[in-house]
């Protein structure tokens, strides 16, 4: 069931919102059980078969949580090996379900090199959302170890891990940002502000996705398939493909980070910010805390600092930063591809810490002007990511290396017939006019660049709360918009992160 579709949009959202506050106005705890519970649903909608596993995970990892908190009969050590038996449960059911036909296939790679010997696939099936509840409760455990949590509510965690707005596709979340909303009363009053607002960020989220994601993905997708068929294309074409890539996901995972604020928002519950207008950065460093930032700072927090961060030397802090990226990158998916593009990423946060190292030792007379720094920054961090979501997107290293050899072989074009032609060469892809597609790539970089983000538009949305006929008509006016793009959907797309 997705976002964007009429199923959740016309069915299931409508049933749950009204019955969730209908009981919150008589009984809090049984509209969390509701709520719980419609969530377990909307997972089980997606595989009925996985659904068990998240239900036993839930409860296990809560039966952990009471066993690993500090009690004084309980000596540190045992509470110690507690954890560390948790997490490795808790690793070990991801490994295997996300990582062990991976592990087959490598080592039946190198086992086919050397004999014939081969085993046997698992053919196991992913289940969907498993890398977000798995970290969220391995969070919780480290929390509960530590003496951070104080909310032993059973169906308030149960709807904390299971809350279906960030459920498939995140954002990562803390218990200290999301349990203690589910004891306050004014959660389940219905509040104009917050239906409001809230339906102001799934339009906006519902037309990053439908009306520019989707649309990226026609021009993004056929170029990446030909790369991995095998076919030739010139620079213009592979250049097209990555930018339109680049755009897609970028309004594909702002949007759905919209969706999942504003349904909740809807709900009278606040989820972070997981989106921040990450192409604006003027570093690879300001990169990753505008990008998935719930991710970003559960591997800051949980992997980097606990590998020691910055406290034990330069290059212990630049070891620790490239193993903290490569896992990140392989958190995406079991592909040596999506390693690579950690590992880039990786390789990028060391020359950005290195450059600020010996910048700051300059003196300030020999130092680039601020807004030329900026914009220089700003470019070459957006060129750097552009060139690793190559990795990201595509499915084998032949295929990311047959786009980045069409993207560094340039052609002399001598006019905008030829660029366009050879665009199409070879290439099945929507045919349409030169300035439309000219046109349809500078709207999307002006909407990157130039414009505000949902969030400060959001902003102006609450401060506008006085007018009350405009923040009416408004709202009005964002209905109409929604029904609008529903109807220009012809089919519905999953979002890019549900694959995660």
């Amino acid at each position: 069931m997705l976002f964007n579709s009429y199923a959740f949009l016309l069915g299931y959202f409508p049933v749950t919102f009204f019955v969730f506050f209908l009981l919150g106005r008589r009984n809090r705890e049984l509209a969390a059980l509701w709520l719980a519970l419609a969530s377990l649903f909307f997972y089980g909608y997606w595989s009925i078969s996985a659904l068990p596993l998240l239900i036993v995970s839930v409860c296990v990892n809560y039966w952990f949580g009471l066993r690993v908190t500090p009690v004084a009969s309980i000596p540190e050590r045992i509470l110690r090996l507690r954890l560390i038996a948790a997490v490795i449960l808790n690793l070990g059911v991801l490994s295997y379900f996300k990582y062990a036909n991976f592990f087959i296939d490598n080592v039946n790679y190198i086992l086919h090199a050397a004999s014939a010997v081969e085993i046997r696939a698992l053919n196991v099936v992913l289940p969907i959302g498993i890398s977000f509840f798995t970290f969220t409760q391995i969070a919780f455990l480290v929390d509960c170890y530590e003496g951070k949590v104080r909310e032993r509510n059973f169906i308030h965690y149960l709807l904390f891990v299971s809350y279906f707005p960030h459920l498939i596709s995140g954002p990562v979340l803390h218990h200290s940002q999301m349990m203690p909303q589910f004891r306050h009363a004014q959660t389940y009053r219905l509040q104009a502000n917050n239906l409001l607002t809230g339906l102001f960020n799934v339009t906006i989220g519902m037309a990053k996705k439908v009306l520019l994601a989707d649309e990226f993905s026609q021009y993004a997708s056929p170029i990446f398939d030909a790369a991995r068929d095998g076919h030739e294309f010139g620079c213009m074409a592979a250049w097209t493909g990555v930018l339109a890539y680049t755009l897609q996901i970028y309004f594909d995972f702002s949007g759905y980070s919209d969706m999942a604020i504003g349904l909740s928002r809807m709900l009278g519950i606040n989820l972070p910010l997981n989106f921040n207008a990450p192409y604006k950065s003027s570093s690879i460093i300001e990169f990753w805390r505008r990008w998935h930032i719930t991710l970003s700072n559960f591997l800051r927090d949980y992997l980097y600092f606990r590998l020691g961060g910055n406290r034990r030397g330069a290059a212990r802090r630049y070891a620790n930063l490239m193993l903290t990226m490569l896992l990140g990158g392989l958190w995406h998916g079991a592909n040596w591809t999506f390693v690579m593009w950690g590992g880039l990423h990786g390789s990028y946060l060391l020359i950005n810490h290195g450059w600020r190292s010996v910048t700051t030792a300059l003196p300030s007379y020999g130092k680039t002007p601020a807004i030329f720094g900026k914009a220089a920054g700003t470019a070459i961090t957006f060129l750097c990511v552009a060139i690793a979501w190559v990795f990201f997107r595509a499915t084998t290293f032949s295929s990311a290396a047959r786009m980045l050899q069409a993207m560094a072989h340039p052609k002399y074009i001598h006019c905008a017939s030829d660029c366009f032609a050879e665009i199409y060469r070879g290439v099945m892809i929507p045919q349409i006019s030169l300035g439309y597609l000219c046109a349809f790539f500078t709207c999307g970089f002006a909407l990157v660049w130039l414009f505000p983000t949902s969030q400060a538009w959001t902003i102006r949305m609450r401060d506008a709360q006085g007018a009350t006929a405009w923040f009416f008509s408004g709202a009005l006016l964002f209905c109409i918009l929604l029904l609008a793009i529903i109807s220009s959907s012809h089919h519905t797309s999953e979002f890019i992160y549900f694959n995660f």
